[in-house]
């Protein structure tokens, strides 16, 4: 699934090219894409509305329309965005794919815009989805989903209160409970545990002040180093202009099982912690 970096390099990307895109049609091929509003509601509210800007919170796409209407996109794990103009070149983000149909048997939804250019919603398995910002919706994402690791609210104070709150948890459990930190995911959750030295299954409470500074600290530089690369092409995503992102060569543990570390040379270990595939140098984090 694409995490922080990559789905915000989707979102500056795609900005520049839906911005001022008035919707002239929505066809749905796949009704749960858009539940619980139903496909009749669906169109009705979007079509005639022009695209005003993007956002992200944590892992999911906002599409601001005009007449106070947002759109939340989430990509899931095979989720893909296809840009189609009348003239000009063809531009995706989010799950590889070699062979790209408009509309094609994966295709789930698309927009018609008016200058008849094209935006399609591919998902190979069906998971991911659009809903309309309600009320409900947004008191869920204001709530219920945590820090941005990337805003002002992201402080060392702010990561300490919740490793207090949650002592037992381990520092890897944290950063992927996206009820306490947004849009962190498998790969820059070892990346950052690497990069200050800890491992990932040490639990919160045995962390000094001074790897908790550490760690915030990665969290961030990992992230925004991530965002300059235009995110990690691991297996489910590419930029919006079809390329793989570019973290990959400065990955220092993820998906590098059994090769050496970067730093002290000893081997990758992969292990399963927190229901995920978790990489760790044994030499250099304690």
């Amino acid at each position: 699934m694409p995490e922080l970096p990559e789905v915000e390099t989707i979102k500056r990307e795609l900005a520049k090219t839906l911005k001022g895109k008035v919707i002239s049609q929505v066809t749905i091929l796949w009704p749960k894409t858009v539940s619980p509003t139903s496909v009749q509601n669906f169109t009705k509210m979007v079509t005639g509305k022009k695209i005003l800007s993007l956002d992200r919170r944590a892992k999911m796409l906002l599409v601001h329309l005009s007449g106070e209407l947002s759109l939340i996109i989430h990509l899931k794990m095979t989720g893909q965005l296809i840009f189609m103009p009348q003239t000009g070149k063809i531009i995706t983000g989010g799950h590889p794919t070699a062979d790209i149909q408009t509309p094609g048997r994966h295709t789930r939804l698309f927009f018609t815009f008016k200058d008849r250019s094209h935006l399609y919603f591919n998902d190979l398995r069906k998971f991911g989805w659009f809903k309309i910002l309600d009320d409900k919706l947004k008191k869920y994402i204001d709530t219920e989903i945590g820090l941005e690791p990337l805003s002002k609210t992201f402080t060392i104070a702010n990561l300490k209160k919740i490793f207090t709150k949650y002592p037992n948890r381990t520092i890897k459990q944290i950063l992927l409970d996206q009820h306490l930190l947004a849009g962190i995911g498998n790969i820059y959750a070892d990346e950052s545990a690497f990069l200050s030295s800890v491992l990932p299954m040490r639990k919160t409470k045995t962390l000094t002040n001074k790897e908790i500074r550490d760690l915030h600290q990665n969290i961030i530089n990992v992230l925004k180093f991530s965002i300059k690369k235009k995110g990690t092409s691991a297996k489910n995503y590419v930029r919006s202009n079809g390329e793989k992102g570019g973290f990959v060569p400065h990955l220092m543990v993820y998906g590098r099982k059994g090769e050496a570390c970067k730093r002290c040379g000893l081997s990758i270990i992969k292990t399963k912690h927190a229901g995920r595939g978790t990489h760790y140098c044994p030499g250099c984090q304690k």
